[in-house]
């Protein structure tokens, strides 16, 4: 049963706000307010991601204004004297391909513990930005648009019984019908669990009843 075909180019900032190694503090600090993000890559070349300066990386010039540093803290203090991208990122940046799954990009933010992913091609050129909010658009999906999916990608598959159908209400996917091989209610519950924009997944199955 397939997988959902959506991936991060669906949803990513396809135009994003990036600057370069010499920027100032002060101007990334203006830009991340004019823009409202909490993260910018930064570039070299013609567009080559080489780091990400974060909201993170800017907060030990005040953290340490006027504290010295304890001991373990020393690899973040070091940042409160710089005044450039450059000294300030965070590099080799953590980034994304643009054909990744919205699962494998949550997965990255997750483990790496950051908000957005710079979206990079083979060659490391800067494509877009994907951030949290965006991997949670496909949850805006309309139900009918959900439900299509599923009959198409899910319940027309030829190991499916024709007596199936499914109802969505909310994001929540039922299955409901008749269904005596129950070796695929896990195949079937996964197969939906797939499909973007759904919340959760509820089986409404009978056995089917033979004939006399």
């Amino acid at each position: 049963m397939p997988a959902s075909r959506y991936t991060v180019s669906d949803v990513m900032t396809h135009t994003a706000v990036a600057i370069g190694r010499d920027a100032p503090y002060k101007e990334i600090v203006a830009l991340m307010d004019q823009w409202k993000v909490s993260a910018l890559p930064v570039l070299e070349g013609e567009g080559r991601v080489v780091g990400v300066v974060s909201e993170a990386d800017l907060l030990p010039k005040e953290e340490f204004r006027s504290v010295e540093p304890r001991p373990g803290e020393f690899a973040e203090a070091s940042k409160a004297g710089a005044v450039r991208a450059g000294e300030l990122m965070s590099s080799p940046a953590v980034t994304v391909h643009p054909d990744a799954t919205l699962a494998e990009a949550a997965r990255i933010m997750a483990t790496r513990k950051v908000k957005r992913l710079p979206v990079v091609n083979d060659i490391g050129m800067l494509e877009g930005v994907v951030s949290r909010s965006d991997l949670l658009k496909v949850f805006l999906r309309k139900d009918d648009e959900i439900e299509a999916e599923i009959r198409h990608s899910v319940l027309n598959e030829p190991a499916v019984p024709p007596e199936l159908d499914v109802t969505v209400a909310e994001g929540v996917a039922t299955i409901g019908g008749a269904l005596s091989d129950r070796s695929l209610v896990p195949l079937l519950a996964r197969a939906v669990r797939a499909v973007e924009g759904v919340v959760d997944v509820r089986m409404d199955l009978g056995a089917h009843e033979e004939a006399p």
